[in-house]
Order: C-alpha cells, then structure tokens, then sequence
C-alpha cells in the first residue's frame, strides 16, 4: 500500500502531463515558451496574435524595421485558442500594442458558425484584454478574401463591418482594412496568395504592411 500510495503522485502528474499535450496547438505553445526561456523578448513592444497569416509572417520583422514585433500567431488557430492561450501569448509579454488576425479559421470550422459568432468571440478576447491591460491599443485586422474559402465571403464581409462598427466606438482600438485591398472588381486577386489559396505570398503581405503600418505606435 506504501508503494502504491508513494505512486499516486507520479502517476497523477504523467496524466496531467498527457491531458496537456493532448490540447489543441500545446505544441506551439511549448515552442514558444522554449522560444521565451533561450531568448525573452523586450518588454513593450508590439504584439501580432492569430492565425496562420501570421505564422506564415515569419520576416515580419524585416516589414516594419521601425518597430520592435513580437509574433505569437500559431497556425489553425480560431478565437478561443487564442483566449485561451492567453495567458501564454499575451500577457507575459506586456505588450504597447496589440495586432490581431483571426476568426477565418473560425468560419472555416463549421457551416454553423455564423458572422455573430465570430463577432462575439472577437469581443470576448478584446474585453479579456481590457480587462487586464485597460488603455493598451488594439488592431484587428480584417479577414482577408482567400479564394479557397469564397464561399464564405459574405461571412467575413459581416464580421468586418462589425468588428470595425464595433471598434469605432472604442478607445485606443483601429481596425485595418485588408479585405477590399487584395480584391478587384469583386474577385480575389490570386497573384497574391501561394498555391493553396488561403495563404499569402511576398506580395500579399506587401500590402498589409501598407495597410497596418500607419495604426504601429512608434519606439
């Protein structure tokens, strides 16, 4: 019975350890507090969370060299990973600003996730945020038009105009309009994504460092 009870803890902690690896994205996470223990990065700089747009960023810093950014986007992603990382991907950091891109992944998940769903999470993690960092500034940036995911269009079409009516009426908050920046005449302009439709290349991020770069607070 000794052994038994001088095991129990053991074999308590492997499941607690096995329940953890077992969530979605734990592996991203751990990458990054490996990251965050060889190398933390600066305290007060500027924040990008979301989804694979932003993984994929991976010379984002090269975009903006007048700033210092941090990019935590972990790919597949939706809103509530993102929340629920949080105190993983956000707060340690103690960011000047935030950048966000998600809620297409969202979308994307299931035929019954509406505009308004998306539109409350987006809320959710922006209250959550304010709620601990009051007067930090936001900006989400639109979901963009990806041709493999047209038909969900007029869904992402929703979601912008009102997270952006929505971020209107709040302090310290932007919304950076990408959406119409990489269509023409009411189609997607494909030079701009890689092979598979949904991510960009150079070119498209080109243009959202046009739109996002004026909404950066300055060093």
């Amino acid at each position: 019975m000794k052994k038994i009870a001088l095991l129990l803890p053991l074999i308590f902690s492997l499941l607690a350890a096995d329940i953890v690896s077992a969530q979605p994205f734990a592996a991203d996470i751990k990458a990054f507090k490996k990251q965050d223990s060889i190398n933390f990065p600066p305290k007060h700089a500027i924040l990008f969370i979301g989804s694979s747009s932003f993984t994929k960023w991976t010379d984002v810093q090269e975009y903006f060299p007048g700033y210092t950014i941090i990019n935590r986007g972990f790919g597949g992603s939706s809103l509530p990973d993102v929340i629920n990382y949080a105190d993983e991907i956000i707060f340690p950091y103690e960011p000047k600003q935030i950048v966000i891109y998600c809620g297409e992944n969202d979308l994307a998940a299931s035929d019954t996730v509406t505009a308004e769903t998306v539109i409350n999470r987006f809320k959710s993690l922006f209250f959550l945020i304010r709620d601990r960092m009051p007067d930090i500034p936001i900006v989400f940036v639109s979901l963009k038009p990806s041709p493999s995911r047209e038909r969900l269009w007029p869904k992402m079409e929703a979601v912008n105009k009102a997270v952006k009516d929505f971020l209107k009426k709040k302090n310290n908050a932007s919304f950076a309009d990408v959406y119409y920046k990489m269509m023409k005449r009411g189609s997607a302009k494909k030079e701009l994504f890689i092979e598979d439709n949904l991510h960009m290349n150079a070119e498209g991020y080109k243009i959202w460092q046009k739109v996002i770069n004026p909404y950066l607070l300055k060093d």
